[in-house]
């Protein structure tokens, strides 16, 4: 196997990726993620391999090819080889910041694979009550919210991980059982600065004008106030409040 890219650091550089040919399966992507030996595993470093088992060939991602992990020097190794997607995505930041011209068949693949999603049983856990009991009252200063209605959700939906033309859907490592809507919700809140394609997801997503789905914002608000108080996308904070106000 051959690199032939640029090294791509992921968030706050846990990851590292690249371009790569395989001899084969051509091109492909090659991800690697470090921790130390006694924190390798756990949700995280195992997501992509178990997103794999339940949505390649099902939904719009890119397929898992095979993964290798090994250890030196008291730190875990993990490799992934992906296949390769040539889409450009919609936004080389998770903050949407202008509108963009997608066609109806856009949304509904969108729609027609989270609901494939959504539908596929897990024992994964992306969003816990307890978290969200100690959180939204600190974050949002509002009552948390009780969740009554779960399904599994990708987890990390925003528009640098998907695609402008199919779309795909990018970067799987968080999937797991959230609040019903919760995709959805965490889709418009990095869209706040895009008023526009905010209002395509309203449209495409009616379960945000339902309770769960008001619920799942919540929950989605209160992750990205507490990501922008560590110095994350700090631009987010008046929508993200005035959004929470509006839901309250």
């Amino acid at each position: 196997m051959t690199l032939d890219g640029p090294e791509i650091w992921g968030w706050h550089g846990r990851t590292l990726s690249s371009h790569a040919v395989h001899p084969d399966h051509g091109e492909c992507w090659l991800r690697m993620i470090s921790a130390p030996e006694d924190k390798a595993g756990g949700r995280i470093w195992e997501g992509n391999r178990e997103a794999a088992v339940l949505f390649d060939g099902r939904v719009h991602k890119p397929v898992l090819h095979g993964a290798s992990q090994d250890a030196l020097d008291g730190y875990a190794h993990l490799a992934e080889l992906h296949s390769f997607v040539s889409e450009p995505v919609c936004s080389s930041s998770p903050v949407l910041r202008q509108d963009l011209d997608l066609p109806g068949s856009w949304w509904s693949s969108l729609r027609k694979d989270l609901e494939q999603v959504n539908g596929m049983p897990t024992e994964r856990v992306a969003v816990r009550q307890e978290w969200v009991d100690r959180s939204v009252p600190r974050f949002l200063d509002l009552p948390a919210p009780r969740i009554t209605e779960w399904a599994t959700a990708h987890g990390d939906l925003h528009a640098a991980n998907l695609t402008s033309v199919t779309p795909v859907l990018l970067d799987w490592e968080g999937f797991g059982l959230a609040p019903v809507g919760y995709d959805a919700a965490m889709l418009l809140a990095y869209s706040l600065l895009a008023p526009g394609f905010a209002e395509g997801v309203r449209e495409a997503f009616p379960v945000l004008a339902t309770e769960s789905g008001r619920v799942a914002q919540l929950v989605v608000l209160t992750e990205l106030m507490q990501s922008a108080s560590r110095g994350d996308h700090p631009e987010l904070i008046p929508p993200l409040r005035a959004l929470a106000t509006e839901l309250a």
